[in-house]
């Protein structure tokens, strides 16, 4: 049988994000292949989430080891192309704002394959930010955008899309709801973690880690935090506090405990077990508001791309500056939000709805 859809993932999060709707389309028998473009090509941030989530092993894996933002897309569209002229698939599903989605678009739209985007319609309006530049090149090269909200229904109608929107939610909720009783079953985490109450902490983003001015606040603010600190580091943010000479200092600490990159199930039990979350993550804005996490999210960045977290009291951006973030941690200890318990993201069930339109645009 012709596998009429192909799906791309590249990253942890497209993994995670894209699950739902891989099981979908595994329920209703639609035929689909997999690609893995290798964008996290360490094996713990690619392939080790796939296998954990019990999602069938990529069809194709492309293997390269491009860091360049621009040669990486082109490389992953060289691959990508080859790809897509032997299997011809009737449609290309992505999701998200990475280089993979870019390429994966770029691509399919060269060869004249529809694109749906999965949590289309995304809008930070800082263009400091790679993830800006990519997914709106991306909104405007697909056919079918699934919004996870109305506010993202509206930015693509404002930017006039010539695609075909849909409102789905975001399938990040479906992921949780789906997630975290097996995580309950299988994760250990929180016999290695030294607190009982402590603020979970990650920080990745380029223009925060690599900039060694922001990088000396974050630090100086996990080690004066009114509650201990839980901090994952990314590999990106490893090689920062090292090179800046940061690294020593904050695992001196005796507040602050540093942790390797999580597997999905562990950091899903961290989640659901921290007081509150400090993050420069899009993602994690989303999964706070899913019913079995709950949790407020102090954002430090200048600028979301999630706004509905906010309007809906799960989140706030503090942005960069030491002071205004520990006030407002200091804030949030001292009197927690009263956290609705409905998701703005959605009712758990994007995935479905994303592959029961994709199968009736097929026909």
């Amino acid at each position: 049988m012709t596998k009429e859809v192909m799906v791309a993932l590249g990253t942890r999060p497209e993994t995670i994000k894209m699950a739902p709707v891989i099981r979908a389309l595994q329920k209703y028998e639609q035929p689909f292949s997999l690609v893995h473009s290798g964008q996290h090509y360490d094996y713990n941030l690619s392939i080790r989430f796939i296998e954990e989530l019990n999602l069938p092993r990529p069809d194709h894996n492309l293997r390269f080891r491009e860091s360049l933002p621009a040669a990486q897309t082109g490389r992953m569209m060289m691959g990508l192309e080859k790809i897509v002229k032997r299997e011809k698939p009737k449609l290309m599903l992505i999701q998200g704002d990475t280089n993979t989605m870019l390429a994966a678009a770029l691509t399919s739209f060269k060869q004249n394959v529809p694109v749906g985007h999965v949590e289309a319609g995304l809008r930070s309006y800082d263009w400091r930010m790679p993830e800006e530049h990519n997914r709106r090149m991306v909104d405007h090269a697909s056919k079918y955008l699934f919004a996870p909200t109305l506010g993202a229904k509206e930015n693509l109608e404002r930017e006039n899309i010539w695609g075909k929107v849909f409102v789905t939610g975001n399938t990040v909720i479906d992921a949780v709801a789906q997630h975290l009783p097996i995580a309950e079953k299988k994760s250990d985490v929180m016999g290695r973690i030294n607190f009982r109450e402590y603020i979970l902490v990650t920080a990745h983003r380029a223009e925060n880690v690599d900039d060694p001015r922001v990088l000396r606040n974050f630090v100086e603010v996990f080690m004066e935090a009114p509650l201990p600190v839980v901090f994952p580091v990314h590999p990106r943010t490893a090689k920062r506090l090292r090179q800046y000479n940061l690294w020593k200092k904050l695992a001196s600490s005796k507040t602050v405990q540093l942790l390797p990159p999580m597997g999905y199930f562990d950091f899903l039990i961290l989640m659901k077990n921290c007081e509150l979350m400090l993050t420069d993550s899009g993602g994690l804005q989303e999964e706070a508001t899913a019913p079995p996490i709950r949790k407020f999210v102090l954002v430090l960045r200048l600028s979301t791309e999630r706004p509905e977290a906010v309007e809906a009291g799960f989140a706030k951006v503090v942005g960069v500056d030491k002071k205004k973030i520990l006030k407002a941690l200091r804030d949030s200890v001292e009197n927690p939000p009263n956290l609705r318990k409905s998701s703005p993201f959605g009712d758990g069930k994007a995935g479905e709805k994303i592959t029961k339109i994709v199968m009736g645009e097929l026909g």
